[in-house]
């Protein structure tokens, strides 16, 4: 009888598929990479036409010996490895360091580890595609050759230890500019009116908001304009002008992938993008389900095609029709990805089948297994079935020629909604009113103006980060995960409730690349490389000539900045503190963790403190002095050195200055200061209080 081998790269991966399998056919694991670029240099060889130097990875030796004696007794070799780049040239390394021959190694993929995807993937074995592996290729190189040059200008111009990603100083770049965005905004102030009518038989009143007059929409930018308004319509009298109703329809969402599942198990479950994918990683390598043993419970999680199985979408659309009934099912579905370029070998993510209830396996999972697991049934459900309809309801209320407009709507048909509805699309479903008619007259009870002041771009989390860099063309499904993490450990990017805010670490690298590599950290730039790597995969470009291209401009940069960098000589800053041991004058250090007091006889005297540096401003509170100081994740703000005795903070930079107004202090906000006080509103850019440049 002939032997077969199977490898695959997780343990848990190889549990699942050895059950589809007969006797004759081990299954191995070689956890991951067996080959990498060497740590301890650049690892390509740049006069040999940027040949890479692979080595066996470290502790892989044991492992490797194993194979090969298993690789000898088999008659074939079916290499299992994930079904995308990265699983692609892991194959490929592994048939490299096995010395494996072309008639003996076959590759196998497959898009969901079940009996029928694992059986017709051996039926259907080919050959390694070194399309595929020269992208994996040229990514990695190109990522070594950013990382390994520019790293050591950081090392000297900041600390050692820090380094630089052809992507991940992208998007420290977005969450930077995003950043220096919000600080830089100013307020502005608006006033809203809105009037209450009294209707007959209903408790809850009919509230409209202030259009303007003539229909036309009128913005109220201060008080006394909108007081203005409200003495016009003292009297007046209320007709409505306009009813319309209508239908409107709520698209079914799409199946998940990577980027969407990323957002919405944020949003929803409060689940890191780094979790989301170890999670979904466990599901789809395949978790003990009782009565079934080890079963892979979802599709391959590294995709961005919404695209479905025929078979998947007809076991879909007999299960919704089975249990919610004929006229849930939908007629047609929502694929529509906006003209983008999709790499459609995979499909959406979804379960590798739909009998498999949330409910039903719950206490086979771990409680966030199946929350995820719950949110892609839910989901890839919803995408099978009909849109949610509704009757809407569009009123214009018109008094001395003010108009008011307010709308409503009720759900006809919950298609969809009765499974699944998204976390940021929850919307408030209010009842028509059906005894309205145009020319009624409406009994006004209240007539209410608030203040309210626009808002700067929100902080980017990491769902928003994500939906960022796809729609940018930054990364692939593959990349964001490991792309937020790295930024978040190298203590760049602090996160604090879902939010992503820079240090004064994170701030000090990118002003070094903006000004150094500009092309590294430029968006166009980067989305056009992977671009460019997509057409290596479709066998148009040939990797090297992307990365002889790359190169000599990287390291023209890289002299250049060693060149500029040397002619400023960055000495330490001296303080006012002396050094209790020695005697010295304390200077000011930096760490990862922001400035630090160091002493300059360092290593003989190994003294340091931390530093708070004073902004020559005096706490509006106690009267002592404002320092920088920084939270326990790294996020910088302002605040008393008299702490904890006094508690005054404020994000951003305090000024000399109090406000005309209402006497708080000044805040600077780009080029101009704006009140403390969140009900003053306040903006000066008088030349005697200005900011100095």
């Amino acid at each position: 009888m002939p032997k077969y081998l199977v490898i695959v790269e997780s343990p848990a991966k190889a549990k699942t598929i050895k059950k589809f399998l007969g006797t004759n056919y081990e299954v191995l694991a070689s956890n991951g990479h067996v080959r990498d670029l060497p740590k301890s240099q650049l690892g390509i060889d740049i006069e040999n036409d940027y040949e890479p130097k692979y080595i066996t990875i470290r502790g892989k030796g044991e492992l490797l010996a194993k194979l090969r004696k298993e690789v000898k007794k088999a008659d074939k070799v079916f290499l299992a490895t994930d079904p995308d780049r990265e699983g692609e040239a892991i194959s490929w390394h592994l048939s490299q360091t096995l010395k494996l021959d072309n008639n003996k190694a076959n590759r196998i993929v497959f898009n969901e580890i079940t009996k029928n995807a694992i059986k017709s993937s051996i039926k259907e074995a080919r050959k390694l595609d070194m399309n595929l592996i020269d992208a994996q290729q040229a990514r990695r190189v190109l990522d070594r050759m950013v990382g390994y040059s520019i790293s050591p200008l950081l090392w000297s111009k900041i600390k050692r230890g820090l380094s630089a990603g052809r992507v991940q100083s992208v998007a420290l770049r977005i969450i930077c500019d995003r950043e220096e965005e919000i600080n830089s905004f100013i307020p502005e102030e608006y006033w809203n009116i809105e009037a209450e009518f009294t209707l007959d038989g209903k408790k809850k009143p009919l509230v409209a908001k202030y259009i303007g007059k003539n229909k036309s929409k009128e913005e109220i930018t201060t008080e006394e304009e909108a007081t203005a308004i409200v003495n016009d319509l003292e009297n007046a009298k209320f007709v409505i002008r306009e009813i319309k109703r209508g239908e409107r329809i709520r698209k079914s969402p799409q199946p998940f992938t990577t980027s969407t599942l990323q957002q919405e198990a944020a949003k929803a479950l409060n689940f890191s993008t780094k979790k989301t994918m170890q999670l979904a990683q466990q599901l789809y390598e395949g978790i003990s389900i009782k009565g079934h043993g080890s079963v892979g419970l979802i599709t391959y999680l590294r995709t961005d095609s919404v695209r479905i199985s025929d078979e998947a979408d007809k076991a879909a659309k007999e299960y919704i029709g089975d249990v919610y009934g004929k006229e849930y099912v939908a007629s047609e579905v929502n694929q529509n990805r906006n003209g983008k370029r999709v790499q459609d070998a995979h499909e959406a993510i979804r379960p590798t089948s739909v009998s498999f209830h949330p409910s039903e396996i719950k206490d086979s999972l771990s409680r966030d297994q199946y929350r995820l697991y719950q949110l892609i049934w839910k989901r890839f459900v919803a995408s099978r079935m009909q849109p949610a309809r509704y009757e809407t309801t569009s009123i214009r209320i018109e008094g001395n020629g003010h108009w008011f407009a307010t709308s409503a709507s009720k759900l006809l048909f919950e298609g969809f909604l009765s499974v699944y509805q998204p976390e940021d699309e929850k919307e408030e479903i209010l009842a028509t009113y059906e005894t309205l008619n145009e020319g009624d007259i409406l009994k006004l009870s209240a007539l209410n103006k608030s203040q309210h002041f626009t808002q700067p771009p929100a902080h980017f989390t990491e769902a928003s980060l994500v939906k960022t860099l796809e729609e940018l063309g930054i990364g692939r499904p593959s990349t964001y995960s490991p792309t937020i993490s790295t930024i978040i450990a190298r203590r760049y990017v602090i996160k604090e409730n879902k939010n992503l805010y820079t240090t004064e670490l994170g701030e000090a690298v990118n002003d070094i690349l903006v000004k150094a590599f500009p092309s590294i950290v430029d968006v166009n730039f980067t989305a056009n490389m992977e671009s460019l790597l997509d057409s290596v995969e479709d066998g148009v470009v040939a990797w090297k000539t992307i990365v002889k291209n790359f190169y000599p401009d990287l390291m023209e940069a890289v002299n250049n900045a060693h060149e500029q960098l040397n002619k400023i000589h960055i000495a330490d800053e001296v303080s006012d503190e002396i050094c209790e041991l020695c005697g010295r004058n304390m200077v000011i250090k930096y760490g990862p963790h922001g400035k630090f007091l160091g002493c300059p006889g360092f290593p003989d005297c190994r003294n340091t403190k931390p530093y708070l540096e004073k902004i020559g401003v005096e706490c509006p509170s106690c009267g002592g002095d404002i320092v920088i100081r920084k939270t326990k994740k790294g996020r910088r703000y302002f605040g008393c050195s008299n702490h904890p005795d006094c508690s005054f903070m404020t994000w951003q930079k305090p000024s000399n200055h109090n406000c005309s107004k209402c006497g708080s202090i000044l805040l600077e906000k780009g080029n101009k200061l704006v009140c403390s006080s969140e009900t003053c509103g306040y903006v000066t850019t008088d030349t005697d209080t200005k900011i100095d440049q």
